[in-house]
Order: structure tokens, then C-alpha cells, then sequence
């Protein structure tokens, strides 16, 4: 496996996304599927492994821990705090709470779940806009200088955003989502990233599974969060899938699957950019995997990009309540 820079940490090119073994896709795989997963990942060259409190809600996590504690010199570990399930009296709910008091909590939680004493790479899953970012990354400072984690990431952050966390305390890593149907990134905070020196690490860079062949909607999972997403709605769907048949032959002249073809593109925007794709599968992680030896011209990322682009495909990555929750710019 190809290494790239993870701030001061060198991993493996492609990461493993550890969402999709319990949370957003419809039902968690079984606890000895999610072993296989995460074990294989390891066994094929994996050295960066991305979760958070949020998953599962602290699902992903414990199997994070209860699989790979006993392998943990072998792997960079990444987790992410300030949005986690909360108990109300009607259940679990998803809470945005950038306040330090929460954010050492959910510091502390992680840490039980994931069977370690400090965890490498901890990102600010979601600004809480309700908290000055100064005041969130000082609490994540003061975690550094515990010992607690190693370094700060941000997740779904603009490039202002970014930069008023950076001043604060420097910034390792931001994530958010990149595949060729969004390109939000290259707005702004791509740009900023590479000034400032931060790591980029793209999520769903096979567009929530879309790049990977047709999903026929109407079956998904009632939890599955591609049913709040526009892009996937009826209307939305219809038009997008008429750009997956030429990006289909495009994978069948470059001699790879359609899943490696979307995950090389983002390698080779730059050594900079770390995917994370994340799966609950074996074979498809195999799949994912080979995309680091797919070779791409300059001539087929042109065509990729021009087919497959912000004007091309149709609705909002998010709907209108999960906009408002991230701070990411937007054509």
C-alpha cells in the first residue's frame, strides 16, 4: 500500500471509514462481521483507521477497541467528539455539543470504547455554531496537553472556519466529503488546507455508494440516510443515473471497477488528499483497496471531471436540517 502524511503520521493511502459496520446504511452487521472487516483492513496494509462517538452511537467505536486494541502499534487511530448520542427519555438522539466540558467528555468516553490511552488524530465532528471554534479547539488543546490525543482534526469546516481554528492550535487534518459529485472542497478549503499545511481526508468518495453501480432506492433501509438526502430522491435520482452509464465504460477502458475508478480520481488530485472509504464488506473493501494501482492520464481525469461535476448532478448533498449543521461552503 502507497503511504501518504498524515501530519506527523505516515498511513497508508487509503483509510477505512468504520461508519458503515453500524450506523447510516440501514443494520449493523454482526460483531463477527465487523471483526472480519476491520481485521482484514489491517491484513491488507490499512494503517488508518477513521470512527467516532456518533457512530453507532458508540457502536463503531467498541468495535474499534474490542477488535484492533490488541494491534494498536500497528495502526494510526482518528475518533471524533462534539457530536454524540445523548439518553433522553424517548431515547438516544444525536446532540452537537461544542462546550469543553462535553467535548472532554466525549474525549474520555472514546477512549474507554477504543481500549487505548490517547487517541492519535480527534476531530471536532461538527462545529457548534452556538460556541465560539476558538473556544471548542482550546478544549481540544488542553486535551494535547494531556496526553489524551496526539493531534486536532476538523470535520466539515469552511475555510474561515479552519483558519480561526488554526490559529488557535495547529491543525492536522480536515475532513469532509469530496468524490467527483461533490466538489465543495474546491471552493475554498482545499485551497486553505494545502496553505496551511493540513491534510485533507475525503469521506464518501464513492458518492455514498452511487459510483459504485445502481442502487434501486425504493429498497433501501428505513434508516438509511440516502432517503433524506435529495440527490437520491425520485425526481433527483432519475437524472443523476443517466451519468452512471458513461462513467461505467469510462472504469471498463481504464480496465478497473467503477469503485476504484472514483476513489483514483481523488488520489490523484494530490498526495495530500487521504480517502476514507468506508464499507461493511470484505469483498468490497478488496475492491476499494485496488484503487491505489489504477493509473489515470490527464486526459481521462478531464473526462471524469466533465462528466461527473457540480453542474452535472442534480440536488443538495444534504437536506435542508443537515445543511444547517455543517459549515462547509456550497455552489
Amino acid at each position: 500500500m502507497q503511504q501518504r502524511q498524515l501530519g506527523p503520521f505516515k498511513v497508508s493511502a487509503l483509510g477505512l471509514g468504520c461508519m458503515n459496520i453500524c450506523h447510516a446504511y440501514g443494520a449493523a452487521v454482526s460483531k463477527e462481521q465487523a471483526e472480519r472487516v476491520l481485521l482484514s483492513a489491517l491484513d491488507q496494509g490499512v494503517t488508518h483507521f477513521d470512527t467516532a462517538a456518533l457512530y453507532g452511537f458508540g457502536a463503531s467505536e467498541t468495535h474499534v477497541g474490542n477488535v484492533l486494541a490488541r494491534h494498536r502499534s500497528r495502526f494510526t487511530l482518528a475518533s471524533k467528539g462534539g457530536m454524540a448520542g445523548v439518553q433522553f427519555d424517548d431515547g438516544i438522539k444525536r446532540v452537537i455539543d461544542g462546550r469543553p466540558e462535553s467535548i472532554r467528555t466525549n474525549c474520555e468516553d472514546s477512549l474507554r470504547r477504543l481500549k487505548t490511552d490517547v487517541i492519535d488524530l480527534y476531530y471536532l465532528h461538527r462545529w457548534d455554531k452556538q460556541v465560539a471554534i476558538e473556544e471548542s479547539v482550546g478544549a481540544l488543546s488542553d486535551l494535547v496537553r494531556a496526553g489524551k490525543i496526539q493531534t486536532i482534526g476538523l470535520s466539515e469546516v469552511s475555510a474561515t472556519t479552519l483558519r480561526k481554528a488554526h490559529a488557535v492550535h495547529p491543525i492536522t487534518a480536515l475532513q469532509t466529503e469530496y468524490s467527483l459529485w461533490t466538489r465543495n472542497p474546491e471552493i475554498a478549503v482545499l485551497e486553505a488546507c494545502r496553505e496551511l499545511g493540513v491534510a485533507f481526508v475525503a469521506f464518501s468518495p464513492v458518492a455514498r455508494g452511487f459510483l459504485c453501480g445502481e442502487i434501486d432506492v425504493g429498497t433501501l433501509d428505513a434508516k438509511d440516510i440516502r432517503r433524506s438526502m435529495p440527490r437520491f430522491s425520485a425526481d433527483n435520482y432519475s437524472i443523476n443515473l443517466k451519468l452512471l452509464a458513461p462513467f461505467q465504460a469510462i472504469a471498463r477502458d481504464v480496465g478497473c471497477s467503477p469503485a476504484q475508478l472514483a476513489i483514483a480520481w481523488l488520489l490523484h488530485l494530490g498526495n495530500d488528499i487521504l480517502p476514507i472509504p468506508g464499507t461493511a464488506r470484505e469483498d468490497h473493501l478488496r475492491d476499494n483497496l485496488g484503487a491505489a494501482d489504477v493509473k489515470l492520464d490527464a486526459a481521462t481525469m478531464a473526462k471524469l471531471e466533465a462528466l461527473i461535476n457540480q453542474q452535472t448532478v442534480r440536488g443538495n448533498r444534504y437536506n435542508e436540517q443537515a445543511n444547517r449543521e455543517v459549515d462547509t461552503e456550497a455552489y
